[in-house]
């Protein structure tokens, strides 16, 4: 696995089912890729990039790992239990659920239709939950999970032109909150990473971002790699103590007590 940029040895994840919503591009392709070369067989969930999908997945293949790509709209519930479903044919059972589709859109309040407003909670809000029942059977029957919904430090510091996603992040670290809390009997940890400033590949309608702006205490932006590796790690052993938490990974851009 050492072609997907992780070490070969130290695959804690052998044996284990991850669905990656989003997980096509960015930080969502960063992420199916460490899960990958932690041994777990990924499915890889998008809408639109479907050849960047399968990209993945036949990077995944190469080294030797296990993949398979499912479209899925996660605002349609009905699709959504479709897509379990399938994961569950494919592969028999839901081990991993991360959460990182999303709706990024960047546009002032003052211009904000209810339309926009609503797309974003049914992708974020929405689709989480449904994305959660439909995996939940299978964590339960086995009494083993992780969750791990994808935040942002907007969600505390405010964003502008952000007021959708900001709110609807919100809403991602109350219902890993109270999920962590109702679920640890089970076997089941929940917990949310919160990245800062990564350098990622924007869409067109993004604001731009220029190196004389940064003031991140470590000098730069992060990359979607070093996302990838909190969340694999706390779906690891090593998280094995960790539930209920909002781990921010910004270079310290952002700090609290």
């Amino acid at each position: 696995m050492a072609a997907l940029g992780l070490p070969a040895e130290g695959r804690e994840l052998a044996g284990q089912v991850a669905l990656v919503t989003g997980g096509a591009k960015n930080i969502g392709r960063a992420i199916s890729l460490a899960f990958a070369a932690a041994g777990a067989a990924v499915a890889i969930n998008t809408l639109q990039s479907r050849e960047d999908a399968e990209a993945v997945a036949k990077e995944i293949r190469a080294a030797g790992g296990d993949a398979e790509i499912f479209l899925a709209d996660i605002s349609d519930a009905d699709a959504v239990r479709a897509m379990g479903e399938g994961v569950m044919k494919r592969f028999g059972k839901i081990d991993i659920l991360v959460l990182n589709a999303s709706q990024r859109k960047e546009i002032l309040f003052k211009d904000m239709t209810f339309e926009e407003w609503r797309n974003t909670m049914s992708i974020t809000l929405d689709g989480s939950f449904h994305c959660i029942k439909a995996c939940l059977p299978s964590m339960l029957a086995n009494r083993r999970g992780n969750i791990i919904t994808i935040g942002g430090d907007a969600v505390l510091q405010g964003g502008n032109r952000k007021a959708h996603n900001t709110t609807a992040k919100n809403g991602l670290v109350g219902l890993t909150r109270a999920l962590a809390k109702e679920l640890a009997a089970d076997g089941i940890r929940v917990n949310c990473v919160s990245p800062g400033s990564i350098n990622t590949t924007r869409p067109a309608h993004r604001s731009i971002r220029t190196d004389a702006n940064i003031t991140i205490p470590l000098g730069r932006r992060g990359e979607s790699e070093e996302i990838a590796a909190v969340v694999r790690f706390l779906c690891g052993p090593g998280g094995g103590f960790i539930t209920g938490q909002t781990l921010h990974v910004s270079g310290g851009d952002f700090m609290f007590a």
